[in-house]
């Protein structure tokens, strides 16, 4: 192997933040340049908009992936923009239903070596490189979210929301988890280990609601936000 090569494939990082070739100075350039172009994109949205999480993982053919692409519809229907990660899954049906429901569809892709790659149906579709960066974009624009079944991810921005409510960094907006079969078990841990040991308090579970039907969703979004 010729020495341009090796010195080629050591150059190139595995992990984001171990990207030293340019430095942090440099970085810091691509990380106002995302900031800007997300901002200039989602300023143009000019109705409020609905940020619904969930798994990269769950198939088309799934209960969730349907009842997801209903919410979608509907919310498309009743006049709001959907927000989502922009890739497959939950965010591929949540994209679907407000994209052919005629709706904004609005996809903010995230850069990763496996499970993220767009979906087709976003009609406003942003790449992102940093996550920090993306979560900025949820919460500004944002006037509620949504969190259907999900990982790690879905469990990231759903705590990262009601940390910033609790903690007064962000004005509250309507958090609802959808399948109580789902989050009712994590529900329960929170009142009984973090409310139990005085970690959180009583107004804090108020933060968020679990419902089941997507017509009780969207009406409880559409009562609730604040414009």
């Amino acid at each position: 192997m010729a020495f341009s090569e090796r010195r080629r494939i050591r150059r190139e990082p595995k992990f984001v933040l171990d990207n030293t070739v340019v430095g942090d100075s440099w970085r810091m350039f691509r990380i106002m340049s995302e900031f800007v172009d997300g901002f200039d994109a989602m300023s143009s949205v000019d109705l409020p908009a609905v940020t619904i999480y969930g798994s990269a993982r769950t198939p088309s053919d799934h209960p969730y992936y349907a009842l997801t692409e209903t919410i979608g519809a509907e919310l498309a229907k009743a006049g709001f923009g959907v927000i989502t990660g922009g890739g497959p899954g939950i965010m591929e049906a949540a994209n679907k239903g407000a994209y052919e429901a005629g709706g904004i569809s609005i996809g903010l892709n995230i850069s990763l070596p496996h499970e993220q790659a767009p979906n087709p149906y976003s009609n406003l579709p942003l790449n992102f490189k940093y996550f920090f960066v993306r979560k900025v974009m949820f919460m500004k624009y944002s006037m509620a979210f949504i969190c259907m079944p999900g990982g790690y991810g879905s469990l990231d921005e759903l705590f990262e929301a009601l940390t910033l409510i609790q903690t007064q960094r962000i004005k509250p907006f309507p958090i609802v988890l959808v399948g109580s079969d789902f989050w009712s078990g994590l529900v329960d841990w929170i009142k009984d280990k973090l409310l139990g040991s005085g970690n959180i308090s009583e107004e804090d579970i108020l933060m968020f609601q679990i419902l089941d039907d997507p017509d009780a969703v969207v009406n409880y979004i559409r009562k609730t936000v604040i414009f």
